[in-house]
C-alpha cells in the first residue's frame, strides 16, 4: 500500500476491515464484528476511515452528544503507523463535527496508553484548546468476569474553534 490516504465516512462495507484493524492493534478493547458493522452503518456521520488504494488502513469511530463528539476508538494499521495518520483522522473528524455544532471532543484512555494520551494532547495543541483529564471508570466498575480492566480516564478537549 503506497498510495495517498483518502479520509471519508465509513460504510458498512468497511466494518469487517475496521474490526481486523482493531483486533490487530492489540491495544483496543475489541468489540464484536457486528458492532463495527453497526458503527459503520449507524454512526457513519460521526466516524471516519482512512483508505489507501481503496483499503481501510485506519479509523476513528465516535458519536455525538449535544455539542460534544465522543471518540470511541482510534486505530491505525501497523503499515501506516508513524505517518501522522491518527492525528489527520482526528483533525478531519473534528472538522466534520464542527459543521454540526460540535465544540468539544471527549474520549477515555487507560493510564498506560501513552500513545493515545500523546495523540489527544497533540490534537488539543494543534487546535489551541484546553485538555482536561478526570477519573471516569475505575477498574472495579468493569465486570470481574471479563478479567482485569484498567481504569478509564476521561479526556475533554475544548472549546474548539474552526482552524
Amino acid at each position: 500500500m503506497s498510495g495517498k490516504h483518502l479520509i471519508e465516512n465509513p460504510t458498512k462495507a468497511d466494518g469487517a476491515a475496521l474490526w481486523r484493524i482493531a483486533r490487530d492493534s492489540k491495544k483496543l478493547d475489541l468489540n464484536t464484528p457486528y458492532a463495527y458493522l453497526l458503527w459503520c452503518h449507524d454512526f457513519a456521520d460521526t466516524s471516519v476511515v482512512a483508505k489507501v488504494d481503496g483499503e481501510p488502513v485506519g479509523f476513528v469511530i465516535g458519536y455525538r452528544k449535544q455539542d460534544t463528539g465522543f471518540v470511541w476508538q482510534v486505530a491505525v494499521d501497523a503499515s501506516q503507523r508513524g505517518k501522522g495518520l491518527a492525528g489527520a483522522l482526528l483533525d478531519d473528524l473534528f472538522s466534520r463535527l464542527a459543521a454540526q455544532g460540535v465544540r468539544y471532543l471527549e474520549t477515555t484512555i487507560t493510564p498506560d496508553n501513552e500513545a493515545s494520551i500523546r495523540l489527544f494532547a497533540s490534537f488539543a495543541k494543534r487546535w489551541d484548546a484546553t485538555l482536561e483529564r478526570q477519573d471516569l471508570f475505575s477498574a472495579t466498575d468493569f465486570p470481574a468476569e471479563e478479567g482485569t480492566h484498567e481504569q478509564e480516564d476521561l479526556y475533554r478537549i475544548g472549546p474548539l474553534g474552526n482552524n
